[in-house]
């Protein structure tokens, strides 16, 4: 069943109307096989990447009440008395929608209740605060999670409208999504600057709102620092010392904001894979954004090609394995050798390289490295431009592709 995105912008100093356009989320075939057998789902996101839209879509389909926990009225009477809210709001509805459910006060308690008396609910949390213990822990048996994200590659191409392919449109496709990133309303704009505007726009607001509000973070400076100083760091280790004398800060405070935004969605902390402790690392993270456009606002950088954007590119290829449900990690050795990203599939083991261009008859050192050491059936080196082909090193067979081969590679 197809799921629509819907969402329509206007600006007062820009001469220019978004129309109206429906989108397919690759979320609803799964929303849609939890909807019945949980009595609450939870849609979890970044900001503006289209929960409240597809939530409203649903709600339109089955009928129900659509309610934001940021309205006051809303607010002020579920903070203050549950029972009261389900007398004013979910007094004839069985299914209810209520939006930002972070603001509310004692969430996971209410929750509880309200689903223990009957009550269907969906609701959205632009934080990962809705997964803490102090929500979650209510919740157990009763909530389903559902992650929705800025336009994967294929909702890009479905909002662009592009149903035929050939190489040099899915270059020219990639660039934009990697330039300007998945959010749908920048997505949906075709003009440059609006697309940049929309970025920074949306920047000021997550760091204000969800960062600095949700987590009480007072020194919006010191966000700012850091969110510049990661954006210039992505695909590298995180040297919290380093990093915290790089920007003036105590440990304490890095390792706070970094939380917070994480939590935000605003970036992504990949872990080392890895099985022996003396040879391989364990512990430094790896630095990235959720949104390569986003990424790209806070340094006010919009690259008119990617051929000298190998981590950029790397960025977006972690993004797109999030966005297809997997959790990325990367694998590096004490003696200097590197995978960029490894992911786990029905209990198989497949390291992916990234380049901006590969020839299919180049195996890395350090791919073989991994190879060695781990005996995957499967390697992947994806690359933005560069040649298609298959080799075997050790019995592995190694698949040089590009961006949609990837995702049909390990999505099969």
């Amino acid at each position: 069943m197809l799921n629509s995105f819907l969402i329509k912008v206007r600006f007062i100093n820009i001469n220019l109307q978004i129309n109206y356009m429906y989108v397919e989320r690759e979320i609803t075939e799964y929303f849609e096989k939890v909807a019945d057998a949980y009595g609450i789902i939870a849609i979890i996101g970044p900001r503006q990447a289209g929960k409240t839209t597809f939530l409203k879509q649903k709600i339109a389909n089955v009928g129900g009440e659509y309610l934001m926990l940021d309205e006051p009225d809303v607010k002020a009477i579920f903070d203050e008395d549950i029972k009261k809210f389900e007398n004013q709001y979910l007094h004839d509805n069985v299914l209810t929608a209520i939006d930002e459910i972070q603001y509310g006060k004692e969430a996971g308690r209410k929750l509880k209740y309200l689903v223990d008396k009957g009550r269907k609910l969906w609701i959205t949390s632009s934080s990962q605060i809705i997964l803490s213990a102090e929500v979650l822990s209510w919740l157990v048996g009763r909530a389903s999670i559902v992650r929705i994200y800025p336009f994967s590659l294929v909702e890009f191409m479905t909002a662009k409208n592009q149903r035929e392919t050939t190489k040099g449109i899915i270059q020219r496709t990639i660039w934009e999504h990697v330039i300007y990133g998945g959010y749908p309303r920048v997505v949906l704009s075709e003009n440059i600057e609006l697309k940049s505007i929309m970025l920074k726009d949306l920047y000021e607001t997550m760091v204000l709102k969800d960062v600095s509000k949700t987590f009480s973070i007072t020194d919006i400076e010191l966000l700012e620092r850091l969110s510049r100083y990661l954006a210039r760091s992505i695909g590298n280790t995180l040297v919290y010392d380093t990093v915290a004398s790089d920007i003036k800060t105590t440990f304490h405070s890095l390792k706070r904001c970094l939380e917070a935004m994480e939590k935000s969605y605003l970036i992504i902390l990949i872990s080392p894979f890895f099985s022996n402790k003396l040879k391989e690392l364990t512990k430094q993270p790896k630095i990235y954004f959720i949104d390569t456009g986003l990424r790209n606002a806070i340094i006010n950088s919009f690259p008119v090609s990617l051929d000298n954007e190998g981590k950029l590119f790397e960025n977006y290829i972690c993004s797109e394995l999030l966005k297809m449900g997997f959790t990325p990690k990367y694998w590096q050795t004490k003696s200097g050798a590197e995978v960029d990203f490894v992911i786990e599939k029905n209990g198989v083991l497949i390291p992916i390289e990234v380049k901006i261009s590969a020839n299919a008859e180049t195996v890395g050192r350090s791919l073989r490295s991994f190879i060695s050491e781990y005996s995957p059936k499967i390697a992947i080196v994806v690359s933005y431009k560069g040649s298609n082909g298959e080799t075997r090193i050790n019995g592995c067979k190694v698949v040089f592709t590009d961006v949609p081969g990837l995702r049909k590679l390990i999505m099969e």
